[in-house]
């Protein structure tokens, strides 16, 4: 990567410039010296055409030294404009301007990684001792809802969020393409040992998912009031998600909507016509 090195580039090629100069003006110098002392050997010219000669290619070396200083001093300026990336990436921001100064330990810039893509997912705390890194893991993504993305848990963290009363989990998506790119936002489905047990699937829209990791729905009693109740949620793919405690076979269950219930309010069922597992 280079940070704006377009002026310091075009100063090091002028410096290397001068520095050819230079070097062709000792070389054309130290031609007329050796002329001059082989004609004043003979007695052509004057010995002070001699020490003329000789001064000139004097001045000459120094004029060179100062090209190469020069040349090593924009050499230096190049190389501080140039960035050595730690991994392969995009730059997403730029922190710092042309012409301006910086320190060490300075961010100049925000280099984002493309591959592997990291999906980190909250759990609910209860949750969390089910989870090992074998756990099978499947990714939905919300810009591709028709498609599965397998993935791997490579970290689970123990430090918990007290506010959310859930704990992290790290997964990197196996098949991640240009598609799926960081930013994006998905849902994460985790496949724990006990969500083989029977329940009843319903639409993953129904389930209302709270800041402590709880779950909830809606249900309509024969008044066709809504009343909120706790569901335990088991596994969770993108046909539905079974409630293995909370419901039973004659519940009906707020599916649209329910995002602006209230206890007690009054509805309107429009369709109830799904068959539930």
């Amino acid at each position: 990567m280079r940070q704006d090195a377009a002026i310091a580039s075009q100063q090091l090629e002028q410096a290397k410039a001068a520095t050819n100069e230079a070097q062709a003006r000792v070389d054309e110098a130290q031609r007329l010296v050796d002329e001059a002392q082989r004609l004043r050997g003979e007695n052509y010219i004057s010995a002070t055409e001699l020490a003329n000669r000789e001064s000139n290619f004097a001045l000459n070396q120094a004029a060179l030294a100062a090209a190469q200083a020069m040349q090593k001093t924009a050499e230096e300026q190049f190389r501080r404009h140039e960035l050595p990336a730690p991994f392969s990436g995009v730059i997403s921001s730029k922190m710092t301007e042309a012409g301006e100064w910086v320190n060490r330990g300075d961010q100049v810039l925000e280099l984002v990684a493309l591959e592997p893509v990291r999906l980190d997912v909250n759990v609910p705390q209860e949750k969390f001792s089910d989870i090992t890194l074998e756990t099978r893991v499947e990714i939905l993504p919300d810009a591709l809802p028709s498609r599965k993305l397998s993935g791997k848990i490579t970290a689970l963290v123990p430090v918990s969020n007290a506010q959310a009363r859930s704990f992290l989990v790290r997964i990197v998506i196996d098949s991640a393409d240009a598609t799926l790119l960081p930013g994006t936002s998905a849902s994460a489905v985790l496949y724990l040992g006990g969500d083989e047990r029977k329940g009843y699937r319903i639409p993953r829209d129904a389930v209302l998912r709270h800041p402590d990791g709880g779950r909830s729905v809606f249900i309509i009693n024969e008044n066709n009031q809504a009343h909120r109740r706790s569901v335990d949620v088991g596994s969770e793919d993108s046909d539905g998600i079974i409630i293995t405690d909370g419901l039973t076979a004659d519940d009906l269950v707020v599916v649209r909507g329910n995002e602006v219930l209230q206890e007690n309010d009054e509805v309107e069922i429009v369709r109830d016509d799904k068959k539930r597992n």
